[in-house]
């Protein structure tokens, strides 16, 4: 059960909240909004690194997501682990990419350069970090400074979103929460303490 009571719809927009752009991304309002709501600076902060994180760029969507997904669940989020994965869907993985996910290195279904993404997303959101040198040079091998940066910048977008999500144990909505139960629970995967 959520620890902070989410704002509405009718409350949100009477604090100057437009609640639009988050819905291009989302099929329902992600839980996230409505307690940052609150803060309507923190709201707005929030958004525009979101823009620039997860908008447009040199890494795929799809990747992104993925690597957003890995590094939820390495930090334990069952919240962002749901909604990445299935964000990666609407972004062009297939579900047998992601039913795959953790046999990343061995599954043909990945290419060299999503493993060593891939690698990359568990080890760097591990606390502390797992990334080591030789991480980064099997990284560099597929992707340039500005995609590192890119990918890293996902990684660590996820990391205040697990920390938010899982802190206030925010509802996970009905659409994530589906494609999880679906897909994702025999990876490990569970809604925890993100019931209504």
């Amino acid at each position: 059960m959520a620890r902070i009571r989410s704002l509405t719809l009718q409350e949100l927009a009477e604090r100057g909240i437009d609640t639009s752009p988050f819905l291009a991304d989302f099929a329902e309002l992600p839980g996230s909004i409505t307690t940052l709501g609150y803060r309507p600076d923190i709201l707005q902060a929030t958004l525009g690194l979101w823009s620039a994180v997860m908008g447009a760029g040199r890494v795929p969507a799809d990747l992104k997501y993925m690597a957003g997904y890995l590094a939820s669940m390495a930090a334990g989020c069952q919240y962002c682990s749901a909604h990445t994965a299935s964000n990666a869907a609407s972004s062009g993985a297939t579900v047998e990419k992601i039913a795959a996910i953790w046999d990343y290195e061995r599954s043909d279904l990945f290419s060299a350069s999503e493993r060593a993404a891939l690698s990359f997303a568990v080890l760097a959101g591990q606390s502390p970090s797992g990334v080591t040198d030789q991480t980064m040079a099997q990284l560099a091998e597929h992707f340039d400074e500005e995609q590192i940066v890119e990918l890293l910048s996902v990684i660590a977008l996820y990391g205040f979103f697990n920390r938010w999500n899982d802190s206030l144990a925010t509802t996970l909505e009905e659409t994530p929460r589906q494609f999880g139960e679906t897909y994702l629970a025999g990876q490990g995967w569970s809604v925890g303490n993100h019931l209504a």
